[in-house]
């Protein structure tokens, strides 16, 4: 009965969001406040029903309760718990239930913190969000619907999928979900914005928050499914550019242009037709992640359906709402006129520089990920794009950006002067050549690539150090560190997650360019060296696990005679759904990891086993956290809260105005 209440609400929340996506503009149009007012009791109404339709599909993996589909094809009753919770969306139909959950999340979310808005835009948004809602509900109930009953129900579940067993791919997905979903918000703010012809300092100041939101959701998604892919997958890379990868980093590149491009906006007020445009891109290509994700068209091990026919019903929705969006943009953009002028050395020629360079840079991923389909549809070819062409085509661009970061943000905003902005920054340039130089001369028949990611990353930074540091004014050095203290949150959040984009540079660069590799077959009690470590392999046993069976290696890691580690790769079995996974012993560590990976045995004796020394990897995860933690320290700025303390007041004082 649970089920079937959950089934139920929500089918009652996909009428209210219809209601909701027609009645606020209607009003908006009309002028009637009663109308518009009733925006916001539907969007909460429609997060609290479809929250309880995801806690009774929650509950029935709980339960297991084998008497409805999706539990019988992902879950088990020997399997762990928090495997049970995360089967709720580690799966097509479970996962679109909490994609329709987050978007009434955001919606609600405008309802009760959007007081600031004017009535119409609010009213406006609050519509254009549901009627993104109203697709994806009618989606989820028609072609996914996770609430099917059997008429049989079996003893036990086929479990799974074992990949998606992980701590790690229990959270990637809503936190990916977090960030596709939160662009819709940009979007709806974007196509409210063009339905009134208005674009102006506080949309952009209004889009920011919500865009800086989506932004650290999907950096820590991204994070997580990289951080799962280097210890669970076995082949000890952390990005393949698989098309999965490149669907969820499209629009994370396209939200970091959007994000310093309202800034513009709200600055200025220059940019708007871009700012707007990007607005509209960054959510589309949410949609074709999705698209790609869910449709089959593109194979991968991330992929959650292999359905063309939901394809459709997706790619339906993607021409419909970008179609829509980019016509409106067409009528309306010539209107949206750019008061600020500024010249070519200013703070917001780098930011078009910065987001020229995001922006092209995703357009080179998507036409890689795209363009084997394209070569077999249209000529018949069977084609391969691979991480060279990526690694090629790609990292100029990040070099640029990287290379311009910290001058850019320097620069004063209207008209500046190069010279003045680099006086700070040229003994942190010498630093940072000098060690890219410096590297270099150490490092024997290597690439270019260390010294160079070590110029960059020590560049940036370091740039954005001398950028904190700016904004203290002169004086004496007690004086400065004091006024550190009080620099807003926001100028905070921007220097950290630009150090975090340093360190983040540095760690690929450097894992990329030192790593080591060895493959060999080994005996058990044999001995073998590899990069400065003694490697033993001391046993391989069977062990039972919850759910699995597992071949278990135990291998002893010494260096310069003494013990660094003991580490356990595993191939296991799970037998409910009869499939093999590889689980890496890793030693972490803060300059290496040593990465250990048992292979099959071998008809002469012996293990196959590869070894790799992993110089900085957790520099990689720990650039991605320091970057997301940037963005939450700029979301925390006060200022954000007395804007909206000063609207509520503005609007207050005008209504007593009206009724004296």
């Amino acid at each position: 009965m649970f089920i079937e209440l959950g089934h139920f609400a929500l089918i009652l929340a996909f009428m209210i969001a219809i209601a909701q996506a027609l009645i606020p503009l209607v009003g908006a149009h009309k002028g009637w406040r009663s109308w518009m007012a009733v925006a916001q009791p539907m969007a909460s109404a429609q997060f609290f029903l479809v929250t309880f339709s995801f806690a009774a599909l929650t509950w029935a993996f709980v339960t297991s309760d084998f008497s409805v589909d999706l539990v019988v094809n992902n879950s088990h009753t020997d399997k762990p718990m928090i495997y049970k919770i995360s089967g709720v969306w580690g799966n097509h139909e479970g996962s679109m239930l909490l994609w329709v959950l987050i978007l009434t999340l955001f919606g609600a979310s405008a309802a009760w913190f959007g007081s600031n808005l004017p009535d119409s835009l609010r009213a406006r948004v609050l519509a254009v969000q549901s009627s993104i809602t109203v697709a994806f509900m009618a989606f989820t109930l028609f072609t996914s619907n996770p609430f099917l009953r059997l008429g049989l129900p079996p003893f036990n579940g086929t479990d799974l999928n074992p990949l998606l067993q992980d701590p790690g791919l229990a959270l990637h997905p809503p936190f990916l979900y977090l960030g596709y979903v939160g662009l819709s918000m940009a979007f709806s703010f974007a196509v409210a914005a063009l339905i009134e012809g208005r674009v102006d300092a506080a949309w952009g100041r209004w889009v920011r928050p919500w865009t800086l939101a989506a932004w650290v959701f999907l950096t820590i998604g991204i994070a997580l499914g990289s951080w799962w892919a280097y210890y669970e997958l076995g082949w000890g890379g952390f990005w393949f550019w698989d098309p999965v990868e490149n669907a969820s980093l499209m629009p994370w590149l396209f939200a970091a242009a959007l994000l310093h491009s309202a800034i513009v906006v709200e600055k200025r007020e220059a940019l708007k037709s871009w700012t707007i445009l990007l607005a509209i891109l960054a959510f589309g290509f949410s949609l074709i992640g999705t698209f790609i994700v869910r449709s089959g068209l593109l194979t991968s091990v991330h992929a959650f359906a292999m359905d063309p026919e939901r394809g459709i019903f997706i790619l339906m929705i993607l021409g419909v709402f970008m179609g829509g969006a980019l016509t409106l943009f067409a009528l309306r953009a010539p209107a949206m006129e750019a008061r600020g002028v500024f010249a070519t050395v200013s703070r917001e020629s780098a930011l078009v520089m910065n987001n020229v360079l995001l922006a092209v840079s995703s357009f080179v991923v998507f036409v890689g990920t795209m363009w084997p389909l394209v070569a077999e549809m249209l000529f018949d070819r069977v084609l391969s794009v691979g991480p060279p062409f990526f690694n090629m085509a790609f990292s100029p661009f990040f070099v640029g950006l990287a290379a311009i970061l910290p001058i850019g943000a320097m620069l004063p905003w209207k008209r500046g002067d190069l010279r003045r902005t680099m006086q700070p920054l040229w003994p942190i340039l010498l630093l940072s050549m000098a060690m890219g130089a410096l590297v270099w001369a150490m490092q024997t028949g290597r690439s270019a690539l260390g010294p160079v990611g070590v110029l960059l990353g020590l560049w940036v930074v370091l740039g954005a150090g001398a950028d904190l540091w700016s904004r203290t004014g002169r004086g004496a050095l007690a004086g400065r560190l004091g006024r550190l203290r009080r620099v807003p949150r926001a100028d905070w959040g921007k220097a950290t997650a630009h150090a975090g984009l340093g360190i983040t540079v540095f760690a690929v660069a450097g894992l990329i360019a030192w790593e080591s590799e060895d493959i060999r077959v080994a005996q058990i009690g044999e001995t073998f060296s590899h990069d400065g470590y003694e490697i033993t392999l001391a046993d391989v046993r069977n062990v039972e696990g919850p759910n699995y069976h597992s071949t278990m290696g135990f291998m002893e890691v010494h260096r310069n005679g003494r013990h660094v580690a003991t580490l356990t790769p595993e191939k296991r079995i799970y037998p409910a759904a009869g499939m093999p996974t590889t689980e890496a012993g890793i030693d972490y560590g803060l300059f290496r990891d040593v990465y250990l990976v048992l292979g099959d045995p071998q008809a002469g004796g012996g293990w196959a086993v590869r070894t790799y020394i992993k110089p900085f990897a957790n520099w990689l995860w720990a650039g991605s956290a320091i970057m997301a933690l940037g963005g939450l320290l700029s979301l925390s700025d006060r200022r954000y809260r007395v804007a909206a303390g000063a609207a509520r007041r503005r609007r207050e004082g005008a209504a007593t105005v009206a009724a004296q």
